[in-house]
């Protein structure tokens, strides 16, 4: 066997290119086929609703700059998991990895796979758990892809990414020249039922605004494959530019075709918007953009999630099982296989419980907002610990810029937390179980 595939660390195989498409399909997922009518039911009008839109993408953009600074520092397969251990120790970082791997990544894939079978039950139902069958196809097939190999799993998303883009553009045309003009109805009289989100505020609204910008951060954990160190940074603001024009697109589009107030009161946006353009044909155009928009984030999440349970293996020798590179296909190749049967067993329990995208968005965030902040901080922490560490990105406006980044993370964790109570109780059940298998680890020195 040669010396290189006894290397146990990524290779350099990504374009810049790659990387782009990786960003905005990780980024681009079903969430804004729906979330634009929540966010304008909860801001209230159309100028809120297009600053909410461009904040997230501004935020975005602050977060992607400290992220570049951390990742082409720090480039590394395990990505935020590696940040935060530089920062702060081994025992967060085995913190954060373990929600990522239990819940975080395996709950956004199998969440994301139902979504794809739903619609395509549609299509072809298999009985009267059709959902979950498909969902489980999804999860098998993909994992399948990417076991095989990065290049494949790459294709795969590039391929996802234009179709996905190619359907929002859709609904930017359907919406500016085939959509009926719309006809704003009266303003909704005072003690008439409204939906649960109109008049929620813009931090309930931030918190969905960022959740469907969500996913550019995983970029990190690709760092250590793109063969330019510096095109990190290109592909990050590229990536954002991008998708922050395409979301205000796809508002503008909502809103022109629809009008705010019939936006702000739909239960299913797009598909409104698609048939009042082109009736039943619109319907089914629709569930086929949700569903390539669910399978690029189910492909998406699965790359970027290995990748982050490989390092977790890499440093924990109880896991050592996950830290293994396969140099052949470029992909850790047993990671890849249990985040698959993580994603199952969540398949598994959705059949039975039902829990599905608000679940998530309920059970998850909370956690997700507080370690983002912890890792907001680490740029102040490591520029501190670390001030000869070599930096070819330093973030422009430093340190106002990061500090911004900082006190929007706080406010988006206060947010989640307000507007989601007791739910969050689950995610802190789970980093409950994560600290004590690490004090059994730390104790058995395993």
């Amino acid at each position: 066997m040669s010396v290189e595939l006894l290397d146990n660390t990524p290779r350099r195989s990504l374009s810049m290119t790659d990387a782009c498409a990786m960003i905005v399909g990780l980024i681009v997922g079903a969430g804004i086929f729906g979330t634009p009518s929540i966010v304008a039911g909860a801001v209230g009008d159309s100028a809120m609703l297009y600053w909410a839109w461009l904040g997230g993408g501004i935020f975005s953009i602050i977060g992607a700059l400290c992220y570049a600074e951390l990742a082409v520092a720090l480039p590394s397969a395990g990505g935020e998991y590696y940040f935060l251990q530089r920062a702060y120790g081994r025992s967060l970082a085995f913190l954060y990895g373990w929600a990522r791997m239990t819940v975080i990544i395996a709950g956004s894939i199998a969440v994301f796979a139902y979504l794809f079978g739903d619609y395509m039950s549609r299509v072809i139902n298999l009985g009267a758990h059709s959902s979950a069958l498909w969902a489980a196809i999804v999860v098998v097939v993909l994992t399948y892809f990417n076991y095989r190999g990065i290049r494949e799993g790459k294709l795969i998303q590039n391929l996802f990414t234009v179709l996905e883009v190619s359907g929002l553009v859709l609904i930017v045309i359907a919406g500016l020249f085939f959509a009926s003009p719309a006809v704003e109805t009266a303003p909704v009289i005072a003690g008439t039922s409204e939906p649960w989100y109109m008049g929620a505020g813009i931090g309930s609204a931030m918190i969905f605004v960022l959740f469907t910008y969500g996913g550019w951060n995983d970029a990190a954990y690709i760092s250590a494959e793109v063969r330019d160190e510096t095109a990190m940074r290109r592909a990050l603001l590229i990536a954002i530019g991008l998708v922050t024009l395409l979301y205000v697109l796809v508002n503008y589009a909502y809103i022109k075709g629809l009008g705010f107030y019939a936006m702000s009161h739909s239960d299913a946006v797009a598909a409104d918007l698609l048939k009042s353009a082109w009736g039943v044909t619109g319907e089914k155009m629709i569930a086929v953009m949700i569903a390539i928009a669910a399978l690029t984030s189910v492909n998406g999440s699965m790359i970027v999630g290995a990748r982050s349970n490989y390092a977790l293996g890499c440093d924990w020798p109880l896991l050592s099982y996950l830290g293994q590179w396969d140099q052949a296909s470029g992909s850790p190749r047993h990671a890849m296989l249990v985040q698959g049967l993580i994603a199952l067993v969540l398949v598994g329990f959705g059949a039975v419980f039902q829990s599905g995208f608000k679940g998530l968005v309920e059970y998850s965030l909370p956690v997700f907002w507080a370690f983002f902040l912890l890792i907001g901080i680490a740029l102040f922490v490591l520029r501190y610990k670390e001030p000869d560490l070599p930096r070819p990105f330093r973030v422009p406006g430093y340190p106002l810029v990061p500090l911004v980044f900082v006190f929007m993370c706080a406010f988006l964790l206060y947010s989640s937390l307000a507007y989601h109570g007791r739910h969050a109780l689950v995610g802190i059940g789970v980093l409950g179980v994560g600290a004590l298998l690490l004090s059994w680890i730390k104790i058995k020195n395993l």
